[in-house]
């Protein structure tokens, strides 16, 4: 049963008797009577359900068992309703506290009303309302985003705020509209009026539209209720941008940035018989980026376009003199530095730039992202941003697509509530040429890093291929096999008309002979914005003005040209201007250029860089696939030819010989006994340069040496591929037989030489071995009696001894003396000999002027190569009985033979005494004298 409360809260009792023994059950539930307000105020990125890319959106608010509706808001994806639902005597059983401390969920749901069929399900979104237990008290909801999902799915974002009040008899319900009520002051956010300025700069990439392309677009900007319209392109295809590119209007815009509204941009195509379809729509929800202060001094937006300084009137300028006081580096010094050299001691790999610093030269800027990501050149969009154009019906797995690109920019001020206060001045001012402007694009690709492996071996055969609007440059030849770590060194130019051709895709291929080619990956580059930008993106300025060399001028202005475009705006002009106080060097420009580019270097532009832009494949989108390290020039061809471009070849090894004539051995070690016991060695020598192992040459063989001496006069020709600038020596093989292409490895130039003890019946023994360093070679003794272990300077354990003095070859040409040979035994390096030798290193010229062979064949020269003097007892022993027997069994045995004759002769004399004693006794006997 139940009863009425004054407080219009019922009360049920329930009660349940049973028979005698059993217990007793009374339950009493409490039901108050609450008053539900829903503010729906807006809603914005909601999915286009209509052919025509938008929605006719409406939201379906429930809470328990009640629901309401708003109303229909035609064609857009960002409704405002400002509409507030009401819903009167909500019954929830329940303690209040209980209540408040968890209310039941109010759910929106937001609907797509189609004309003919069910209405189609956009998305859903849950609030938790605010509870407040005494009407009265003074606190009003706030106004929040929540997210609207369907299937877990992002779907937009409603502005929405409810409370839930506690009803009282003494509490008076307000008057209900019949139809509408908006969201209340206080609740709804505070607007003022507010300028919006737009820079309709163009259309790019427009796709087909219903089969047919977009030939005469305009724009339509709405926010906040108001809308304005562009001029209309007349042919999109050439010129793509609008011809009056500033646009205006005035909205109520909330003071507070969360209650902004989205900036929605429309593009109609006006097509015959009147028909004007959306062929594109962007949704713009954060405005705050955009916001200025009209009143502060801003820099010029116009793009510092290459104008005639013929214009620029002379003003007088304060004059600084300062005298040179390093003198100019020797003009004939030899230089072996190249564009290389730069780059290497701008990423810090100095062993590989020789003597670049040391010269004065500057650096360039090697940046580990894109041009586009450096926080302090504002993704390049200074002049304008590029906003991304949809439509269709967005399907729920699939993204809506891309049909374009929307050029320009906003400005967004807040205007005086005074009408007799002036209006804040226009912020988009003296903008450049919007015609199309022929340039010349220049594009240097330096080396790919980390590249994705395309083949079965885990390696690919990369290549570039570039492609601006119709025109491909597909580099299939130069591509760089068995490598993930390509230096490509290539340099493209091509010609091209911005903005049509604003879309450069540069793209690494994996070269195959059987199959098709694989696409690694790919980056495009807007040329657009870097020609637009203040920045001065289209050409990095370097650190020093060069009129020669490897870091000549190459934009097409000089440094007081560009000073002067960029002191225009700020009333301020250089007439005179030098520098002093630092190393220079013979390529260095006039002194008043290289002071005013140091002026330029300090108003932030662009600096001579290298970008890294991270690969991207189609098929595995967001996952990077390497890097390519790259930089890009745009030159209009209005202002004249460019400056040479930079020769980013990369650096071809130089043909170099090693010249190794080993004259003599000592003290090497006696590895075998002869047969008649004494100590010796068949001595020969071995040598040959790590990397070219196939190529390894032997002396003659220095038999029977008892004294570890032996005598050669034998040359070793080592020819070998040098990089002077690196300092390394470049050997190109295949890792495998069934390799169709070579790999090239970079290892520092060195010598080894080894002594050899020859067997003819047994493998050879070894004895010892020096590996030099050609670049760090051991000053050999002069005489042998000086040449010892310590010589070699990874055996010096003792850090107090002075280390052994080396000496570059390739500086000292040619070198001769001993140098000490040693064996590790028993954890120990010891002695092993001493080898005798010239070494000198000559290049291909010098090599064909002074020509030598090898070993002692033609041509002998340079120095001849006489046969050897060696001892009489240096042959092989059977090969040569007599003078086995002359000068092994003889000089040993000699008195032995001696000794053995007399003994015959004597043994014979006795024998023949013998034989001839009883005949001459038995005559004496018969025949007495």
């Amino acid at each position: 049963y139940g009863e009425k409360s004054p407080n219009s809260i019922r009360v049920f009792f329930i009660s349940a008797l049973s028979f005698v023994g059993t217990n007793v059950l009374r339950c009493q539930l409490v039901v108050y009577t609450y008053h539900l307000r829903c503010y729906v105020y807006q809603a914005r990125n909601l999915m286009a359900l209509d052919k025509d890319s938008f929605s006719d959106p409406y939201a379906h608010v429930s809470f328990l068992h009640q629901s309401k509706t708003t109303e229909v808001i035609h064609s857009t994806l960002n409704p405002t309703w400002d509409q507030t639902l009401i819903f009167n005597e909500i019954e929830i059983y329940g303690d209040p506290q209980t209540v408040a401390q968890n209310p039941p969920n109010v759910v929106i749901e937001l609907f797509d009303s189609d004309q003919v069929g069910k209405d189609e399900f956009l998305g859903r979104s849950v609030c938790s309302p605010m509870v407040k237990l005494i009407p009265e008290e003074d606190i009003t909801p706030k106004l929040l985003w929540y997210p609207v999902t369907n299937n877990g799915k992002a779907s937009g974002d409603i502005l929405f705020a409810a409370e839930l009040i506690l009803r009282d008899k003494k509490l008076t319900l307000m008057f209900v509209a019949p139809k509408l009520y908006m969201v209340p002051q206080g609740i709804r956010p505070v607007v003022q009026l507010t300028a919006v300025e737009i820079l309709a700069w163009g259309l790019r990439n427009m796709k087909n539209y219903q089969l047919a392309p977009v030939m005469s677009p305009s724009l339509i900007v709405e926010c906040g209720g108001e809308m304005v319209e562009s001029v209309v392109i007349r042919n999109l295809k050439k010129t793509p941008n609008f011809p009056s590119s500033v646009l205006f209007m005035k909205v109520l815009l909330p003071k507070e940035e969360l209650y902004s509204p989205s900036l929605v941009i429309k593009v109609i195509d006006h097509r015959p018989f009147g028909r004007k379809p959306i062929v594109g729509q962007c949704t713009i929800d954060l405005l705050e980026s955009f916001r200025c202060d009209p009143y502060t001094t801003k820099e010029d937006i116009a793009p510092q376009l290459k104008v005639s300084l013929l214009s620029a009137a002379p003003r007088q300028d304060t004059v600084i003199e300062m005298e040179d006081t390093q003198p100019l580096l020797a003009a004939q010094e030899e230089e072996i530095v190249d564009w290389w050299s730069k780059f290497y001691a701008s990423v810090g790999e100095h062993e590989k730039c020789g003597q670049y610093i040391k010269k004065g030269y500057d650096t360039l800027k090697v940046y580990d992202c894109e041009l586009e990501k450096v926080p302090e050149f504002n993704s390049l969009t200074d002049f304008c941003d590029t906003f991304k154009l949809y439509r269709g019906k967005s399907e729920d797995s699939d993204d809506p697509s891309v049909v374009g690109e929307f050029k320009g920019s906003f400005k967004i001020y807040a205007l005086p509530d005074d009408p007799t206060i002036p209006a804040p001045p226009r912020q988009f001012r003296e903008l450049p040429d919007s015609g199309p402007q022929e340039c010349i694009v220049r594009i240097y690709i330096v080396r790919a890093l980390q590249l994705q492996p395309q083949d079965n071996n885990g390696l690919c055969d990369p290549y570039i291929k570039i492609s601006l609007s119709k025109k491909v440059i597909e580099d299939r030849d130069n591509y760089v096999p068995n490598t993930l770590n390509p230096i490509f060194g290539r340099m493209y130019e091509l010609s091209c008309f911005l903005p049509q051709e604003k879309d450069l895709k540069i793209s690494v291929y994996d070269y195959d002979t059987l199959t098709r080619d694989e696409k690694v990956g790919e980056t495009i580059i807007d040329l657009e914005n870097r020609f637009l930008s203040r920045y001065g993106s289209h050409c990095g300025i370097p650190q020093q003005y060069c009129i020669s060399g490897v870091n000549t001028w190459r934009d097409q202005l000089k440094p007081t040209q560009l000073l002067q475009n960029v002191a225009r705006p700020c009333t301020f002009s250089i007439s005179f201007i030098s520098e002093a106080n630092k190393i220079l060097h013979q390529h260095l420009g006039p002194g008043e250029e290289r002071l005013a580019l140091h002026i330029l270097r300090t108003q932030g532009l662009v600096p001579e860089h290298v970008e890294t832009r991270t690969l991207y494949s189609t098929f595995q989108p967001n996952i990077s696939q390497g890097k390519l390290q790259m930089w890009v020039d745009v030159f209009p061809k209005s202002l004249g030819p460019p400056g040479p471009p930079f020769n980013i070849t990369p650096r071809k090894a130089k043909k170099y010989i090693l010249r190794v004539i080993v004259w003599n051995t000592k003290d090497v070690l006696l590895d075998e006994k002869s047969i008649t016991g004494e100590e010796m060695s068949d001595i020969y020598v071995k040598g040959w340069m790590p990397g070219n192992e196939e190529n390894k040459q032997k002396t003659d063989v220095h038999y029977r040496s008892l004294d570890g001496e032996g005598n050669f006069n034998w040359r070793f020709v080592f020819p070998f591929d040098y990089l002077p600038a690196e300092q390394l020596c470049a050997v190109s093989k295949k890792e495998h037989f069934w390799s169709l292409d070579k790999t090239e490895f970079r290892i520092p130039p060195k010598l080894i030489i080894q002594i050899w003890d020859n067997d003819k019946f047994s493998l050879d023994d070894y004895l010892g071995f020096v590996e030099l360093d050609l670049h760090k070679t051991i000053i050999p003794a002069k005489v042998p009696e000086k040449c010892n272990i310590d010589m070699i300077p990874e055996y010096k354990a003792d850090s107090s001894q002075k280390a052994p003095r080396t000496a570059s070859l390739f500086e000292q040409k040619s070198m001769k003396g001993w140098w000490p040979c040693y064996v590790e035994k028993d954890g120990s390096r010891i002695l092993a000999g001493k080898v005798e030798m010239t070494l000198e290193v000559v290049n291909e010229k010098e090599a064909e002027e002074r020509p030598a062979g090898k070993g002692r064949d033609e041509p002998n020269m340079n120095p001849k190569l006489d046969l050897p003097n060696r001892p009489d007892t240096s042959f092989l022993w059977f090969t040569n009985p007599c003078k086995t027997m002359k000068f092994i069994v003889w000089r040993r045995f000699k008195w032995l033979f001696i000794g053995l004759i007399i003994l015959l002769i004597l043994l014979l004399f006795v024998a023949v005494l013998l034989y001839s004693l009883p005949n001459y006794l038995s005559m004496k006997i018969v025949k007495p004298i």
